[in-house]
């Protein structure tokens, strides 16, 4: 899709709608202007950034175009928003995915959720 043809605003209505990447399925939802994908744990979306090759400024220039923005989800937390809403800082611009935006806060609640979650499983293993 290219610029000339976008048409702002656009909203977006998902329903049964999921994205692939790396072996990794991921749900896709909407609120209309806003995009939700949904990763199910930190090590697939570790799995999916090192399978993808994003230009991160596309993707926002097209988002931004149409008036969207996406937010990339892990185990329900906000780890990443890249379009209209996005405001990158200090962190996206050292990793590396300035105009997105990375969320510290979201990505280590993920994470802990995720060790939480392992812990649990092996607990409940145990006699």
């Amino acid at each position: 899709m290219t610029e000339s043809n976008l048409v702002a605003p656009l909203s977006v209505d998902t329903e049964d709608l999921s994205l692939t990447v790396a072996g990794v399925s991921m749900p896709v939802y909407s609120t209309g202007t806003r995009l939700f994908v949904e990763v199910p744990t930190a090590w697939s979306a570790l799995r999916v950034v090192r399978a993808a090759d994003v230009d991160f400024e596309e993707v926002a220039r097209v988002l931004t175009t149409a008036e969207l923005t996406t937010e990339v989800r892990v185990r329900g937390r906000t780890v990443a928003v890249v379009g209209t809403d996005a405001r990158p800082g200090f962190v996206s611009r050292e990793l590396g995915i300035d105009p997105a935006e990375f969320r510290v806060g979201g990505a280590l609640t993920a994470l802990g959720d995720g060790v939480r979650a392992t812990v649990e499983r092996v607990v409940s293993m145990l006699p």
